[in-house]
């Protein structure tokens, strides 16, 4: 797993000696002499991992972490602070400047390789969603960069999965100030637990009586509905290769007791606002996709999803030897329902016209807008008999019942016309089903409209 690996530090010598360390391990390592220059190759987007110093000429350390944070652009980049300086007073203000971890010089080489591998999952991860995203910015939808920099990391739903009553008890006590925070001593219940209660971040103790709490840990990444969940280990002191192995299986961060109150609620702050920023980015790129394949009036599919899954469902009905039925409806004289009452009324009355189709077809049933007031129905599984009946009582659901327009205050009455075909040749091509049933459609049209044409193959 390589990354790129911006090294700050003002002095030559501890440049070189992280450099040759992560090197080893194969890390791009670049680096930076001072604040000023690490700023800038960050908002150029050239490294992954920053490895900070606290004391340097121009602008500390603390200073460039808030400054990275506060900065929609560069917010998402791990930083970790490494540095000499060790006091409890100063891990909680590199925290509290929004470092992902506060590293006492002299570091450990098998510390530091752990934390910088288990930092680069997390930053691939947000870079793989975050380009997914990129499109939500080209259809309207808001960025979430701006919402998780102002983000507080507050408010969160916690699971604390500790056995020791006294442990447990502070802990709780603690996070109770900023957080909703449940309990569970019981670590054979904690998954089930944990799944169902849609929780920010789990805390979990290594130190548990007669269960593995890395298990446990390794169960929660391996769940569908716990995946995503960062989760923040407390062990012991003489407990650390556990620590090590848990970040290796997909433990976010780590607490060595005794615990101290600010630093917890930092780092519980810092996982939360990255699961918060993580799930919007989740969401748009969800929203992006939904709205790629749907119709923004009608809320039925698009054009675009209908030709591709058209595609699938004709190959499905081929290869198990199952009919497949194809209608297309046409509104009809919809020109003059714009022109008469305005194209308000018009989106009424495709809204309202999606709404019974719905009510009319099956679930396993494609419903799409073709484009204009013309619509696709697939329908698998069905003969040409059996969609007719469909196909009729859609036809009579639309003109049975006027259709409301400009907010209620006026109906109008409107009618369809349907063609109507299916395949059952097997191997026959989409689009020759699909000019089959349009030339039914010009039938139904010519005839009188208001009407159901249907065409064999």
């Amino acid at each position: 797993m390589s990354a790129r690996i911006l090294v700050v530090d003002d002095v030559p010598a501890n440049v070189k000696l992280l450099e040759a360390r992560l090197s080893a391990e194969y890390f791009d390592v670049m680096t930076a002499s001072n604040g000023t220059e690490a700023l800038a190759i960050c908002r150029r987007a050239e490294c992954d991992i920053i490895l900070l110093d606290v004391m340097m000429p121009d602008i500390d350390g603390y200073e460039v972490c808030r400054r990275l944070k506060s900065d929609p652009a560069t917010h998402h980049i791990p930083v970790v602070m490494v540095t000499a300086l060790d006091s409890p007073a100063d891990r909680n203000r590199g925290l509290e400047a929004g470092a992902d971890d506060f590293l006492t010089k002299p570091v450990s080489d098998v510390v530091l390789i752990a934390r910088v591998r288990s930092l680069t999952r997390l930053k691939m991860m947000t870079d793989e969603l975050r380009m997914r995203a990129i499109t939500s910015l080209e259809i309207g939808m808001q960025a979430p960069e701006r919402s998780a920099v102002a983000d507080t990391g507050k408010g969160g739903r916690i699971l604390l999965v500790d056995d020791r009553e006294s442990s447990y008890e502070r802990l709780a006590m603690l996070l109770a100030a900023e957080h909703t925070v449940d309990v569970e001593p019981n670590p054979t219940e904690a998954l089930f637990h944990a799944a169902e209660g849609n929780y920010d971040l789990l805390i979990v103790s290594l130190d548990l009586n007669n269960f593995d709490g890395l298990r446990l840990c390794s169960q929660a990444r391996s769940l569908e509905r716990t995946r995503h969940v960062p989760i923040l280990a407390i062990a012991d002191p003489e407990n650390s290769t556990r620590l090590l192995r848990g970040l290796e299986i997909g433990v976010n961060d780590y607490l060595l007791r005794p615990i101290d109150k600010n630093e917890l609620l930092a780092r519980t702050r810092t996982q939360i606002r990255r699961r918060r920023y993580t799930d919007h980015l989740r969401d748009n790129v969800q929203n992006s996709i939904e709205m790629a394949i749907t119709d923004a009036l009608t809320g039925l599919h698009n054009r675009r999803y209908m030709e591709s899954h058209l595609a699938t469902l004709a190959e499905q009905a081929s290869i198990r030897g199952k009919p497949l039925a194809l209608m297309i409806l046409d509104i009809d004289y919809f020109k003059s329902i714009n022109d008469s009452y305005g194209h308000d009324a018009g989106d009424d009355v495709l809204r309202e016209f999606a709404v019974r189709v719905r009510k009319s077809i099956r679930g396993i049933d494609l419903a799409c807008r073709y484009g204009g007031e013309e619509f696709v129905i697939v329908m698998p599984e069905t003969d040409l008999h059996v969609a007719g009946m469909v196909a009729e009582r859609l036809r009579r659901s639309i003109a049975g019942e006027p259709f409301a327009i400009h907010k209620g205050t006026k109906r109008i009455e409107v009618t369809i016309s349907i063609g109507l075909t299916t395949l059952e040749q097997k191997g026959e091509a989409v689009a020759d089903v699909l000019k089959r049933a349009d030339t039914a459609l010009y039938r139904a049209k010519h005839d009188g409209r208001n009407r159901v044409v249907s065409q064999a193959a």
